[in-house]
């Protein structure tokens, strides 16, 4: 129990860091960044909106399963990871990851019809790729969680 005990505080940190660094992302670096893509390319400077708001949102999908899996960790440490309200956070994680994964999609399909180089089209499949395998891990990991909350409270209602 002590190793999870410590595996759980570890990873909180980790979570701590990368939601602030996703935030700092999201006030600063990705809309300085796109601004600076305007004023360096203005052929390109009506991307600048619409990419600042696709990439907000990308790391907001992100956001979402850090709060999830934090969630997670706390039904973990009182020992209430096998029930219905775990659910509800693996569901808030499922729909993130899918509604950044529709989101790249919709990118990656347009990026796709305007490439003269088929490099950035292929790391954008390898990506999706990766994003819905992702996905549908988690989605076989909630329907094990659901098995095992079911047992569990079994168990209980047997005792």
């Amino acid at each position: 129990m002590k190793i999870t005990r410590l595996a759980v505080t570890a990873l909180r940190m980790v979570l701590v860091v990368a939601f602030l660094l996703l935030l700092l992302f999201q006030v600063m670096s990705i809309p300085g960044q796109f601004a600076h893509m305007a004023q360096e390319n203005p052929d390109r400077a009506n991307l600048q909106w619409p990419l600042t708001i696709f990439f907000i949102l990308e790391v907001a999908c992100v956001q979402v399963v850090i709060v999830g899996t934090w969630k997670l960790l706390t039904l973990v440490k009182h020992d209430r990871i096998f029930s219905n309200g775990a659910l509800v956070w693996v569901d808030a994680i499922v729909w993130a990851i899918a509604a950044g994964w529709t989101m790249l999609a919709a990118l990656s399909a347009v990026v796709v019809l305007n490439a003269d180089d088929p490099g950035l089209p292929l790391l954008l499949f390898l990506i999706l790729v990766a994003g819905a395998a992702l996905g549908l891990v988690v989605v076989v990991l909630r329907a094990l969680l659901r098995q095992a909350a079911d047992l569990r409270a079994d168990m209980e209602a047997v005792i």
